[in-house]
């Protein structure tokens, strides 16, 4: 039955999310944390911060880690297979016959809603994760200050600032 929930729960994320892992995430928590609790807001924030450090999507990295957490090896392939399915399905119907329509006014205008929804779902995903990050504590609200100051302003690369920042963490944050 839990194989079935996981499948139908990220099928659903992976059918209605538009704009990619990042706005996927308040769904996911939502279905993951709010209603089944399966994980606490904290394993959240941490299987969101390794999705995004690994190699891949966050919304596949994210749904592994998640299917896994809950129902081990099966739990992940099942997961992973429900947040890809809809996509998959969707992008091979829409590459048949985009070229087609591309053009139509009424496409364009879908699509210039969508922008900026896709907009708000990040901003929500950023804020629900700003909240569990930086109610750690000062210290963490330091590494986020300096972690935008470091990308925005001296323009480090992102890979350089994560190690950075796991490095602080392991000395500082124990």
């Amino acid at each position: 039955m839990i194989y079935l929930k996981l499948f139908w729960e990220f099928i659903k994320i992976g059918a209605f999310t538009f704009g990619g892992g990042y706005a996927m995430i308040p769904l996911i928590e939502r279905e993951i944390v709010n209603k089944y609790h399966w994980l606490t807001m904290e394993q959240f924030t941490d299987i969101i911060a390794i999705a995004e450090m690994t190699p891949g999507p966050v919304a596949i990295n994210s749904a592994t880690f998640v299917g896994y957490r809950v129902a081990k090896v099966w739990g992940a392939v099942i997961a992973t297979t429900g947040v890809i399915l809809p996509s998959f399905l969707i992008i091979w119907t829409i590459a048949s016959v985009f070229f087609q329509f591309q053009d139509n006014p009424t496409i364009q205008a879908a699509f210039k809603g969508l922008r900026p929804a896709v907009l708000g779902l990040i901003i929500v995903a950023a804020l629900s994760i700003s909240k569990a990050s930086i109610l750690a504590g000062y210290k963490s609200l330091l590494i986020v200050i300096g972690t935008i100051i470091a990308l925005s302003i001296f323009k480090i690369h992102p890979i350089l600032v994560l190690i950075i920042c796991a490095i602080i963490g392991v000395v500082f944050l124990r």
